[in-house]
């Protein structure tokens, strides 16, 4: 296994072995800002590299071993000096509250370890006043204390806190490499390890995790099908749709990425791009909309689901703003 396999961060390599290479010449930031879709591998990168700063093993090229204490402890989650960030299980959003709270814990010297890793996540979600309150953690950061942020997007976090940190920016894994990790790492029977890497859009996470929850799949499926009954639904149905996914903020950014997902087929298929659609197993019922929407209908919606997305970052209306959405979908029966 070489060096950078043995980190088990898999469709991520260039991104390994930067941080690698920073062990090895022992140039380790103070900050690091990791950026990707939802489980394409942020915290996972983030919880190995704080096993390879702590790791016990002679060697760094060996770092992380996966099997001396400090790993053990920082891989079950259990280790005092790697410190996570929680998020107000209602909003999603990261507090000042919570910020201060890990500022000051990462203030403190390690109790065993060689560094104290704060891992922040969803720092997309932090007001601004919340990332203020990290600029002097970052302008005279502690020596032992390496800090990482994960974020979906860069775009809602300040120039000020971008600019003092490692930009590492995690691609969608290509659909060949997920397949092998399934198949190769996870003994996965090909055909079901070809559908998770297409229906996994690039996110190794997802894949891996429905290769071992079916719920996942499931989940996924019946959000497909809710989205293709709102088509025939009227106004008045829609609205009552609109009131029941408002009570789940949280829930909604999974859904509508995947929502997001779905129109981006349609449009391919509307165009007569040739590119592969992600969404295979839907195939047929995608190449009945083909002859019901048109193009124009397809990006509407398409935009419209992108436009929801952004607004859930702000303070709006989340019920309002969803029937404004629903209402941009095509086929809306009238009544």
């Amino acid at each position: 296994m070489s060096s950078i396999q043995h980190w088990r961060v898999y469709g991520h390599d260039w991104a390994v072995e930067q941080l690698q290479r920073s062990l090895i010449h022992q140039r380790i930031r103070h900050a690091y800002l990791i950026v990707g879709a939802e489980s394409v591998g942020k915290e996972t990168l983030a919880r190995t590299f704080a096993m390879a700063l702590n790791c016990l093993h002679d060697d760094v090229l060996q770092r992380p071993c996966f099997e001396c204490r400090i790993c053990r402890q920082i891989l079950s989650g259990n280790h005092a000096d790697v410190l996570y960030s929680q998020s107000d299980p209602n909003s999603g959003i990261l507090r000042i509250e919570e910020v201060r709270l890990m500022t000051g814990r990462i203030a403190l010297k390690p109790f065993d370890a060689r560094y104290r890793v704060a891992i922040f996540r969803d720092f997309d979600n932090a007001q601004p006043r919340a990332q203020d309150a990290l600029l002097k953690t970052l302008e005279e950061p502690p020596p032992h204390a390496v800090l990482v942020l994960l974020a979906r997007s860069q775009e809602p976090i300040l120039s000020t806190i971008t600019s003092r940190s490692q930009m590492i920016h995690l691609r969608p894994a290509n659909a060949h490499d997920i397949h092998h990790t399934l198949t190769s790492i996870y003994a996965a029977d090909d055909v079901h390890a070809e559908l998770l890497a297409r229906l996994s859009g690039g996110r190794v996470g997802w894949a891996i995790r429905s290769l071992e929850d079916e719920a996942a799949l499931e989940q996924r499926s019946a959000a497909l099908d809710l989205l293709e009954d709102i088509l025939s639904k009227s106004r008045v149905g829609r609205f009552a749709l609109a009131e029941d996914l408002s009570k789940d903020k949280l829930a909604l950014i999974p859904l509508l990425e995947l929502w997001q997902s779905y129109w981006r087929d349609l449009l391919l298929l509307v165009t007569d791009c040739g590119v592969a659609l992600m969404h295979t197993d839907r195939t047929a019922h995608l190449s009945r909309l083909v002859s019901q929407v048109s193009e124009a209908e397809t990006l509407t919606a398409l935009r419209a689901t992108q436009a929801l997305l952004s607004t859930l970052k702000t303070n709006a209306n989340v019920r309002l703003a969803l029937e404004v959405m629903l209402l941009d979908y095509p086929g809306l029966i009238q009544n």
